[in-house]
């Protein structure tokens, strides 16, 4: 029987007892453990060249990892991915840094992972790359020779053509994603993107049925929505109620009424807007004094970066400005915790608060506003004040949909939200959770590695047919080629 090996820049397994991981560790590990395979990426060490890859096998993962020089991390991590990539898919392009010594490196080091793999890889293995870190990683594989069937899924938002082209390297990246078998996407948005910029300017065709001829190549191009367990999240967040940290919190509380928001440290979340809103929602209703605070848990992230670095001053100058503001002997209106915390205790804390707010400037999916929901009491269930600008919002019809960038009509969405009565709070908590589990992490990754095999069988059943009768298949201008998948 053929192994899942997931391939992410970060191995980074979600733990009981350890901080909450990012949307993709936990959507990878949680879809991994359940299938059983082999993760395998950075370690997170950094200083010395990486060597054979270090193996360790915990219950049915095994996870293989390597290390980075400095120069590596440098170069691939700091710079291209995250001072070029991250930037520029999240439609800021101010914030956007090229330099051409850090695409060498970010192209070196994914051809030396590529190297590693190789040598883990058996014949009949599907392979899943995850995220922008990885773009040219299943190319370096083919031009190692390597036959298996690989897939990519940007877990990040696919930016429109005019934002793209911001990438000067970004018709190489285009290439690189159409070498595969399967390239996924979070939202029809992004996929949209994606196949308007391969037509419109390198001639692409859709061939219905979501595959696509590009660059010489067949693949298929599709929107996978990244889900979550929501039954699991619920049962997690009920049984961890009664610990210390939420009984204190909800004693602390008192009457007064919560809204949480839990974002990594990002200029991508909103963050600064969001607490901005929540001013103006005191501002234009100060009959809320003292009766409702604004939880915001904003783990730090890349704190060797500057513009990091910079987020978190100018969101504590906020939090500080607002609360010096309004705040009252026993009353703090902004809780800011620049900090992680376990998953299992995030969910229980999702449960105590009245209001969700995740109003994100650009996301791919955001599983936080799939967790708020799911972790709900559905009996007096919270309400989830959502950016349009997520991919979650395609998913979750019973959000109060925002615009992150009106801090009126946000500051509205929490009057809203904080006011609603019980049987509305209901019926929209009962539409979503049927949408999450329609769609959860199972089917995600089922969907995603179904098509990959049908995909290569496909490719396989016409290799055959064009080896039996080429001429039959050749088209004007469109040279006959045997899929990449079946060479040896």
């Amino acid at each position: 029987m053929s192994r899942l090996i997931v391939v992410s820049n970060r191995v980074a397994p979600a733990q009981e007892g350890r901080p909450a991981a990012g949307g993709l560790a936990i959507g990878v590990y949680d879809a991994l453990k359940e299938a059983g395979g082999v993760w395998f990426g950075w370690n997170g060490e950094i200083g010395s060249e990486a060597g054979k890859p270090t193996i360790e096998t915990r219950g049915n993962v095994t996870y293989a990892t390597v290390g980075l020089s400095r120069r590596d991390y440098d170069q691939y991590y700091r710079g291209f991915s995250n001072a070029t990539l991250w930037p520029a898919f999240h439609y800021r392009n101010d914030l956007t840094r090229f330099d051409r010594a850090d695409y060498e490196g970010y192209m070196r080091v994914n051809g030396m992972l590529a190297r590693q793999l190789q040598k883990l890889v058996r014949p009949d293995d599907l392979i899943w790359v995850h995220d922008y870190h990885l773009i040219p990683f299943g190319k370096a594989c083919r031009e190692l020779g390597m036959r298996n069937p690989i897939g990519f899924f940007l877990h990040i938002p696919f930016p429109a053509p005019e934002v793209l082209h911001t990438i000067p390297p970004y018709a190489t990246l285009l290439k690189a994603l159409c070498s595969y078998d399967v390239v996924g996407f979070q939202t029809d948005s992004d996929l949209q993107s994606f196949t308007d910029i391969v037509q419109r300017e390198f001639g692409g065709q859709l061939l219905g049925n979501g595959m696509v001829h590009a660059f010489g190549h067949r693949f298929k191009a599709a929107a996978y929505p990244i889900g979550v367990y929501p039954d699991a999240i619920a049962k997690a967040a009920q049984q961890n109620a009664s610990r210390k940290q939420v009984v204190g919190l909800r004693d602390n509380m008192r009457e007064r009424k919560l809204i949480i928001s839990v974002d990594r440290l990002d200029y991508s979340k909103g963050l600064a807007e969001r607490l901005q809103a929540f001013e103006r929602l005191l501002l234009d209703s100060p009959s809320l004094a003292g009766h409702v605070s604004l939880m915001q848990i904003a783990p730090p992230t890349r704190t060797d970066v500057q513009n990091y670095q910079s987020i978190r001053k100018n969101l504590e100058a906020e939090a500080g400005r607002i609360n010096g503001r309004f705040a009252q002997l026993d009353w703090t209106p902004i809780l800011y915790l620049n900090r992680n915390y376990e998953r299992n205790l995030l969910m229980a804390l999702f449960r105590a608060a009245q209001v969700g707010c995740v109003t994100p400037l650009r996301d791919g999916m955001n599983l936080v506003a799939k967790e708020y929901v799911a972790a709900q009491d559905p009996a007096d269930p919270g309400v989830l004040v959502l950016s349009q600008f997520a991919g979650a919002a395609d998913q979750l019809p019973g959000a109060l949909i925002v615009n992150p960038f009106d801090l009126v009509q946000v500051a509205d969405a929490m009057r809203r939200a904080l006011s609603m009565p019980l049987v509305d709070r209901q019926q929209r908590h009962q539409a979503m959770m049927a949408v999450l589990r329609q769609n959860d992490l199972s089917v995600w990754r089922d969907s995603f590695m179904r098509d990959l095999r049908e995909v290569v069988d496909r490719d396989d059943a016409l290799t055959l047919r064009v080896m039996a009768q080429p001429a039959a298949f050749a088209r004007p201008g469109v040279p006959v080629r045997l899929p990449a998948s079946t060479l040896s």
